[in-house]
């Protein structure tokens, strides 16, 4: 009796123009099917504008038709009518909560890389995915020999296997034997080319400038010299080494070597811990990581970096100031973060349970606490950006004018982002469970049709904004 192959979710969402990284994801998820035999839901949730959604669904449907991939481009409104049917379906198994503040928490009217990812979450298990693959809109892979490096090869090799199982896949293998039992819970790497946050510049104007704001976001007892290595290693990935050979590492994963552009998390870890919802913070789909290394769940750290770039919008002054605020936003959100992966660290092996499941109700009462710290350091915080921009001059002075009315408020929201993260754990369990038997939406009739078209058996099923 044969099997049905193994399902998982290759996500990328996006509210830009990136045909080149459809293209690129498509290739990198036909070979995936190819090699491994896997089959492969490719997820697009696309919150760009109705012209550049249209360019998406030229590229979705220019690519290869591929046995085992299966293309799902969601616009936001079919992402909303899925949630709302989710939430629903979830009814009295929530925790008491306006049906309203969750959609809200999931598909907020503002940018959330927390939110983005956990609508991937959701529609991954209403696809039966075991794993959830996440790549950027922003960036692409490395190549030799001609080829594309692609990090898919190391995610299949290991993510959710068992680690003594996982262990002939790896060139090192340095996991303690306590583990071995313990599913991988997490595989990835880093990327290469520019600074994952818009600060290459303030770093080329002012070195001490740059140290002393990105140090914002160290713990704040801190040493010094703890904060300047932090800042030396913050937001560098691996640098910009060309990839000439594989290496992967079997242990408790190397969290400041992967980032979110590549990534691939195991279902027992994100259907059970949703990431923060926080809207306009760079930095809350971070999350996770610090969960899988505190809970000594295994992880695969490898070196098939990404390569990271910039795209026109942030060049822009709009885009300036709207990435500037963001990174405002996340030096806030530590003053909450910090004290929760403070507890999950004393927690330990604690936040499993005898299956090696992360328990999620340790998580929320960490969250409900940690929004209940004083704001004062939150108040340094921001009179430190004030200066620093100010001295700067330029373009950084009209931002530290624009975030003086904004600082309240910014305030505030910091605050309730950690007790909407604190909501949502709670309410994550059976929302999943919910999104197990929730249809995704019909894909749209197209011109000249009939009736809506016929997916080709393994092959794939487009439903295009």
């Amino acid at each position: 009796m044969s099997t049905a192959p193994r399902s998982i979710c290759l996500a990328l969402p996006t509210n830009r123009a990136c045909t080149p990284a459809i293209d690129a994801v498509g290739e990198e998820a036909a070979w995936a099917a190819r090699e491994f035999g896997v089959q492969v839901h490719l997820l697009i949730l696309d919150s760009a504008d109705a012209a550049t959604r249209a360019e998406h669904a030229k590229a979705v449907d220019a690519l290869p038709a591929t046995p085992g991939v299966l293309v799902h481009h969601l616009d936001e409104e079919q992402q909303r009518a899925f949630l709302r049917a989710a939430i629903a379906r979830a009814g009295t198994g929530l925790p008491a909560a306006d049906p309203a503040v969750l959609l809200d928490l999931m598909l907020p009217d503002a940018v959330s890389y927390g939110a983005c990812t956990n609508r991937a979450f959701l529609l991954a298990a209403a696809l039966g995915c075991a794993s959830v693959h996440r790549r950027d809109s922003d960036s692409a892979y490395q190549r030799l020999d001609g080829e594309p490096v692609f990090p898919i090869h190391h995610e299949l090799r290991s993510i959710g296997r068992r680690a003594a199982d996982a262990a002939p896949g790896v060139t090192h293998h340095t996991l303690d034997p306590v583990h071995a039992e313990k599913p991988v819970a997490l595989v990835g790497s880093s990327f290469v080319g520019e600074l994952s946050v818009d600060l290459g510049e303030i770093r080329a104007l002012d070195p001490a400038a740059y140290e002393e704001v990105v140090g914002l976001w160290a713990p704040t007892d801190h040493t010094a010299e703890q904060r300047r290595e932090l800042v030396a290693d913050s937001f560098v990935g691996n640098g910009t080494d060309p990839f000439t050979h594989d290496r992967a590492v079997l242990d408790l994963p190397d969290i400041w070597r992967i980032d979110m552009c590549n990534i691939a998390l195991d279902r027992e870890v994100y259907e059970r811990v949703p990431l923060p919802p926080a809207t306009a913070t760079i930095g809350s789909d971070y999350f996770l990581h610090h969960l899988v290394l505190n809970a000594t769940l295994p992880g695969v750290t490898h070196n098939r970096n990404i390569v990271n770039f910039y795209t026109p919008d942030r060049r822009t002054d709009a885009g300036f100031t709207a990435y500037q605020l963001r990174f405002t936003k996340f030096l806030l959100s530590m003053l909450y973060l910090h004290p929760v992966y403070d507890a999950l660290e004393a927690a330990g092996g604690a936040l499993l349970d005898e299956h090696h499941h992360v328990r999620p109700g340790p998580v929320a009462g960490f969250a409900r606490r940690a929004a209940g710290t004083d704001r004062a350091e939150n108040h340094r915080r921001l009179a430190v950006v004030d200066r620093v921009y100010r001295e700067l001059g330029g373009r950084y002075a009209e931002f530290a004018d624009h975030l003086v009315p904004l600082r309240e408020r910014l305030l505030d929201e910091a605050q309730a982002d950690i007790e909407s993260f604190a909501l949502l754990v709670d309410a994550w369990t059976p929302l999943v469970a919910a999104a197990r038997t929730t249809p995704l939406p019909d894909p749209p009739l197209r011109p000249g049709m009939s009736e809506a078209p016929e997916a080709p058996t393994a092959v794939r099923s487009r439903r295009d904004a």
